[in-house]
C-alpha cells in the first residue's frame, strides 16, 4: 500500500468514527476538505438519515446533494447540534489552524452556530505549537496591502494565495512564521485589523472533540 493509500485509509477510518457522533434526524453542520469528503461518503454509506445539512462551501454542498442530502441555509437552520470538519493543524488543547481549503469564514460561522464541534484529522496534523502550517487570513480585496503591512509588523510573513478567491469574493493571505504561542490573543488581534474578515485560528472556540486517525486506530482527544 502506498503512503497515499494509507493516508486515504486513515481518513476513511476517522470519517467512519465521526458518523457515530451524528444524531438521526438532526440538522448537521458539514465542513470542507478531503477528510470531510470521506465523512460525507461514510455518512451516505451508513444509511443514517439526517434531516438536512448546513455546508461551509460550494464543494461540500455539491457532494452532499449528490448523495441526496438536502443542504439548507444556516439562517433557516438555527442552532446546530453538531459540526464535523477537518483541520490543517491541532495542538493538545484542541486548538486548530484551519483554512487551507479557503473556506475558513463560513467554517468559523458554522462552528459558532453549533453546540458541538468534532474535528477529524490524521496524525500528521498534530503539533506541539501551532504555526508550522501557514496561517490563512481572509481579507477584503481593497485592504490586502494594508493588512499585509500590519501582519509584517506583527512578525509574520504574508503571502497572497495566487489565483484564489473565496466563496465570499475575498482574497487570502497565508502568513508564515507567525508566533502563535498564545493563539487566543493572536486570534483576537488579527480579528481587530480593519479589512480582515476572519483568520484561521480556532483558539477562542476550539474543537470539543478531535478524532485522530493513526496506524493503530482512531485516537480521541476531548
Amino acid at each position: 500500500m502506498t503512503s497515499a493509500d494509507q493516508q486515504h485509509a486513515q481518513k476513511m477510518q476517522v470519517a467512519e468514527a465521526a458518523v457515530k457522533f451524528v444524531r438521526s434526524d438532526s440538522v448537521l453542520g458539514v465542513g470542507t476538505g478531503s477528510t470531510v469528503n470521506c465523512f460525507i461518503e461514510a455518512l451516505a454509506a451508513s444509511g443514517k438519515r439526517i434531516e438536512a445539512a448546513v455546508s461551509s462551501s460550494e464543494a461540500s454542498t455539491t457532494l452532499l446533494e449528490s448523495h441526496g442530502i438536502e443542504v439548507i441555509d444556516l439562517n433557516l437552520a438555527g442552532t446546530l447540534d453538531l459540526y464535523i470538519d477537518g483541520a490543517d493543524e491541532f495542538d493538545s488543547h484542541r486548538r486548530l489552524i484551519k483554512g487551507g481549503g479557503g473556506a475558513l469564514t463560513r467554517e468559523k460561522i458554522v462552528t459558532a452556530a453549533s453546540r458541538s464541534f468534532v474535528c477529524i484529522v490524521d496524525e500528521s496534523k498534530k503539533v506541539g505549537v501551532l504555526g508550522r502550517f501557514p496561517l490563512p487570513v481572509e481579507v477584503i480585496p481593497m485592504a490586502r496591502s494594508f493588512v499585509a503591512r500590519q501582519l509584517v509588523s506583527m512578525g509574520g510573513q504574508p503571502e497572497l494565495r495566487q489565483g484564489f478567491v473565496t466563496d465570499n469574493g475575498n482574497v487570502i493571505l497565508d502568513v508564515h512564521n507567525m508566533d502563535l504561542v498564545d493563539p487566543v490573543k493572536m486570534e483576537k488581534n488579527l480579528n481587530n485589523l480593519p479589512g480582515v474578515v476572519t483568520n484561521g485560528l480556532w483558539a477562542l472556540r476550539p474543537a470539543d472533540v478531535v478524532l485522530m486517525a493513526t496506524g493503530s486506530g482512531v485516537k480521541t482527544f476531548d
